[in-house]
């Protein structure tokens, strides 16, 4: 992510693009109706987009196409590996919460990383779409965006997938764990 050029090589887009159209064709269930084609020359026409989708890729978050948003023409990526991403756990919710700690900081938050790679943390009503296309989240979390009148008294929320059921829970927003990271949405 410390790529100030936010630039690929043709390598890393050919590779990128290899990977986003086997996972593509792999999870027809997420996108109905839409073609791989079309969505690869949106790709292509966006290199700053493409960009943030091999940040996410990086971070093992295996983005995918889950809709495509005909009002705005963009197609519609989120995170979409089975758990929360590995690449991007053991952070806290926000700079805030970060700053606040006094001991045993985590490395960064959810919020700032996200912005670094160009990409949005999911909110409540995205995550709870997210899983209406499988199961995540079974054994990790995920920050999600937080309310501002909970951020202002400390806390953040976050999601799971248990006992056959969403949940949204809340923490205190300077809080860390080995199974929580943070899945983000772009949209091309």
């Amino acid at each position: 992510m410390k790529n100030a050029k936010k630039e690929l090589s043709a390598k890393q887009r050919e590779d990128l693009l290899k990977a986003l159209k086997t996972r593509f064709e792999k999870n027809m269930q997420r996108h109905k109706g839409i073609e791989w084609a079309k969505v690869q020359a949106k790709l292509e026409s966006h290199p700053a987009k493409l960009w943030s989708l091999y940040q996410m890729e990086e971070t093992e978050g295996e983005p995918d196409v889950v809709g495509f948003d005909k009002k705005a023409g963009e197609y519609i990526f989120y995170d979409c590996s089975p758990e929360t991403p590995k690449g991007r756990r053991n952070v806290c919710y926000d700079k805030a919460a970060l700053d606040a700690r006094k001991e045993h900081k985590p490395h960064d938050s959810a919020l700032e990383i996200a912005d670094a790679m160009g990409i949005d943390v999911l909110t409540e009503e995205q995550y709870r779409e997210l899983q209406q296309l499988g199961n995540f989240d079974a054994k990790t979390s995920s920050w999600i965006i937080t309310p501002p009148a909970i951020r202002k008294l400390g806390g953040a929320l976050f999601g799971d997938y248990r006992y056959g059921h969403v949940f949204v829970y809340h923490n205190g927003a300077s809080s860390y764990y080995s199974s929580r990271a943070f899945r983000g949405s772009l949209r091309v």
